[in-house]
């Protein structure tokens, strides 16, 4: 299954790289990703493939919102096709 996961929060070294590290290790991929800062803020967008984790989308929900806390950012998971229904005009 395809998921988006965002991130915002301040910026600072090794963001991308803590969260890469926690995804392969539920072997979730990255299928895509785009990242910017704005001023001190960072802001990402990741579209990822959950197909070979073992876990449910809510158990990794819960991982991330774990590492949230640990990072100081805010992290949120969701089916890809919620996403889009709820980003449609």
């Amino acid at each position: 299954m395809k998921a988006i996961v965002t991130v915002v929060g301040l910026d600072r070294v090794g963001i991308i790289g803590e969260l890469c590290t926690v995804l392969a290790g539920m072997q979730i991929n990255i299928v895509d990703i785009s990242q910017t800062v704005m001023h001190d803020f960072f802001t990402m967008i990741m579209l990822v493939d959950t197909g070979s984790a073992s876990m449910t989308l809510d158990e990794i929900g819960d991982v991330l919102h774990q590492k949230e806390e640990e990072m100081h950012l805010s992290i949120r998971i969701q089916r890809e096709d919620i996403f889009q229904a709820m980003h449609r005009i």
